[in-house]
């Protein structure tokens, strides 16, 4: 999983008004695909537009240009909830619903296996665009984020054999990017070890509600972190090459609070 984190603080010097201005912060956080081959996963941002909904303008959904800095971030640095920010800046206070980001190219470095270029399709003219869902609100006084959930592991498509870095022939962008307001998320950490209490690393864990949501692996220490993961009930599980899948139903996340997980893997008879 990697991911870009969007953190809006609203503040303004009454509580409760939304006539006053807010800020803006954006981070990003995580790490790419695939995991134990990759020595470095790039994106340059150059521009970051959000959607003020109706504010009286003709269109009633205005775009705001946010940043229009060049910033190149390592994704593979970031994982597990560590973020780094990206902007820092005032907003006016209201409803927002829409992000557009303008993704200028991205690119993997492979060990012993060279560097690769990765085709934006239409990022870097258009912007890709996600909705937030639930909608952002700024209020004045309070504090409101927006986390973009950037997943490397299924935006960056291996072409080739993805287990030898002589075998991968190079990567295709398709960005997979999930929208959260994170002041109503939560997260779900924990760490993953085997039947011996030794840790798992790289281990890969997944949250499902319905569908996959959020995919992630284990750092070096066996821990993993999913954050910006909206109220409610969900299934986590836990796996690795050799190892049984372990699931854990009805893991319950709270907004504002960490939901903590732990897997034992037990190895698979030979």
């Amino acid at each position: 999983m990697a991911s870009l984190v969007l953190m809006i603080t609203g503040c303004s010097k009454e509580i409760g008004n939304n006539d006053g201005q807010g800020r803006l912060i954006i981070n990003v956080t995580d790490v790419p695909f695939p995991y134990d081959m990759v020595e470095s996963a790039t994106v340059t941002i150059t521009k970051v537009e959000i959607r003020r909904v109706g504010d009286g303008v003709p269109d009633g959904y205005p775009f705001m240009v946010v940043s229009e800095d060049t910033v190149v971030f390592n994704l593979l640095e970031l994982r597990n909830g560590v973020v780094e920010e990206l902007v820092d800046l005032e907003v006016p206070a209201g409803r927002y619903d829409l992000v557009r980001l303008y993704v200028d190219n991205a690119g993997l470095k492979v060990r012993d296996g060279g560097d690769f270029n990765v085709k934006v399709p239409s990022g870097k003219q258009t912007g890709i665009k996600l909705f937030i869902k639930p909608w952002l609100e700024v209020e004045g006084g309070l504090t409101s984020e927006l986390l973009l959930d950037f997943d490397l592991s299924k935006s960056f498509v291996v072409q080739g054999n993805p287990f030898t870095p002589a075998g991968i022939k190079g990567f295709i962008f398709k960005p997979v990017i999930r929208a959260v307001n994170n002041t109503e998320a939560g997260r779900i950490t924990g760490h993953v070890i085997d039947t011996s209490k030794a840790v798992v690393k790289e281990a890969s864990v997944w949250v499902e509600q319905d569908t996959v949501v959020v995919t992630g692996v284990t750092d070096t220490t066996g821990y993993y972190a999913f954050i910006g993961l909206p109220e409610g009930i969900y299934s986590v599980f836990a796996t690795k090459k050799d190892f049984d899948t372990v699931g854990v139903e009805d893991v319950k996340v709270v907004r504002g609070n960490r939901t903590v997980v732990n897997f034992t893997l037990t190895e698979q008879e030979k």
